[in-house]
């Protein structure tokens, strides 16, 4: 029931007291009670009050964003009002980062966490700051766990009959009364030392554990390295500059609460696969359920909107891409990769020609060299390609946006100034594919196959691999791009 609250504005001074019993007075006589009942039958109204905060998130291009956000808003919420407000396409890889530079470290903040509460963590001193970006490995161990958990890395507390899926292994993470054991070598960073020891670790529920005896996982051969209920896993970004770590795959434990380098327990992998799993069963471990559930249902934040109450938002699929036939008198999908091709090529090269006439003068005997040069630097201007980039900073990327099957861009190659680099991950590895351009009575064409197939451009290139595998390992999914805010 709404209560009304009138103040009486009378001629002479009356005391507080008197004041607050004339204002009950009406609010009991509108509600049909008497003053003597007001202690029993007036209900208590209490006023939430929701705090509220301003907060800086970063793009990968150093962009910033201030946001006024409430105490209660989570990661997931404001990645969804970050989406909203840039008009970008929600494919639920959207994702906060807490990046700590004074120690070289960064984790994905989960859908779930309160970023104030991440923010309370911070120490005053500190410039740690919040990205916001894709990060299209957040959930793939859901879709595609047999990446994740490498069969030379797992066993199990009971023993099992037959063989154990990797499905099988990402239910018993979930599960409350089983678990499997994550096994392998590490090097870890000797506390106070600047040096590093390889020691055979062991994760299990109650935490992290390591060997003192070989491979031996005998109770009195194990002792405690670190639990993971208050604390963070966080990935290393500069292992090797900033720490010595041997090698650049490390990970560490910090405290929720602010602390240094020498709160740190630092650990490294030899390699990338073996890093992920690490990382993905402590994850697994620490959130359990609330992973899946972020994963089955992104929208349910702070709000408990669902994907049709705050927009008709797309979403981009490796199967939301097919050739099409509008020439006939229905549209058909094409299915033959041979002549899907053909057609691409034959509509690429007429659109270009509309483009050309368009941009070039008529007549003008430098309409042919003006026609080359806009398709040379036509791709210029697309989100997947990165201008004059290393090797290194091109694997920083994909690592940085996820290794999940098809995430590429194309850079200019430093080898060959007159070629480009089709940069791509699969299988957890990422490959490079040179792009070698070929001339053909008097016309030039990107190949990658030794001339086999032949594409005008470098956007119908990357658009016909999106469509066919051709001689890549997989199709081309996802982009990496340098997004601003």
């Amino acid at each position: 029931m709404l209560f009304s609250i009138y103040i009486c504005v009378v001629s002479r001074p009356v005391s507080q007291s008197k004041f607050k019993e004339k204002t009950e007075r009406i609010i009991l006589r509108r509600a049909g009670m008497s003053l003597s009942a007001r202690r029993v039958t007036l209900p208590a109204i209490t006023p939430i009050i929701l705090q509220k905060r301003v907060i800086k998130v970063y793009s990968e291009d150093e962009t910033s964003r201030a946001l006024d956000v409430p105490s209660d808003i989570t990661a997931r919420d404001v990645c969804q009002l970050l989406i909203l407000k840039n008009h970008y396409i929600d494919d639920h890889s959207w994702t906060l980062f807490e990046h700590l530079p004074h120690i070289g470290v960064e984790r994905t903040i989960e859908d779930h966490e309160l970023v104030i509460e991440v923010l309370s963590n911070w120490g005053i001193e500190e410039e740690n700051k919040l990205y916001f970006r894709k990060n299209y490995a957040k959930y793939e161990f859901f879709k595609n766990p047999m990446y994740f958990f490498p069969e030379h890395m797992v066993s199990f507390a009971t023993e099992t009959n037959g063989e154990i899926s990797p499905t099988q292994i990402l239910q018993m993470f979930l599960s409350s009364s089983t678990y499997p054991e994550i096994h392998g070598f590490l090097h870890a960073k000797e506390q106070g030392k600047k040096s590093w020891k390889k020691i055979y670790f062991f994760l299990r529920r109650s935490g992290l554990y390591f060997s003192t005896k070989g491979t031996s996982k005998e109770p009195r051969h194990l002792q405690f390295f670190s639990e993971f209920g208050n604390s963070d896993i966080y990935v290393s970004l500069a292992g090797k500059k900033k720490h010595g770590a041997p090698t650049n795959y490390g990970f560490c434990f910090k405290p929720n609460k602010a602390g240094g380098p020498r709160d740190l327990k630092m650990l490294c992998a030899e390699e990338e696969q073996s890093r992920t799993c690490w990382v993905t069963a402590i994850r697994l471990l620490k959130y359990g359920m609330q992973l899946y559930q972020n994963y089955m249902h992104p929208y349910q934040g702070r709000s408990g909107c669902s994907s049709q109450s705050i927009s008709p938002m797309r979403s981009i699929s490796e199967n939301s891409l097919v050739a099409m036939d509008f020439s006939g008198q229905k549209s058909r999908v094409i299915e033959n990769p041979t002549e899907a091709l053909s057609v691409a090529v034959e509509e690429g090269l007429a659109w270009r020609k509309k483009g050309c006439l368009r941009l070039g003068t008529h007549g003008s005997p430098t309409a042919s060299s003006q026609s080359s040069a806009t398709n040379m630097a036509i791709h210029r201007s697309q989100p997947w390609f990165h201008h004059k980039i290393s090797r290194d900073e091109a694997q920083r990327l994909i690592i940085q946006q996820g290794l999940v099957d098809g995430v590429f861009l194309v850079r200019d190659s430093q080898s060959n100034p007159k070629t480009f680099v089709l940069s791509m991950s699969h299988g957890q590895k990422i490959k490079h594919f040179q792009i070698i351009p070929v001339e053909d009575d008097g016309e030039m064409f990107h190949t990658l196959d030794d001339g086999h197939t032949r594409f005008t451009d470098l956007i119908q290139l990357v658009e016909f691999y999106q469509l066919n595998k051709g001689v890549l390992p997989c199709k081309l999914k996802h982009y990496c791009a340098r997004i601003a805010l």
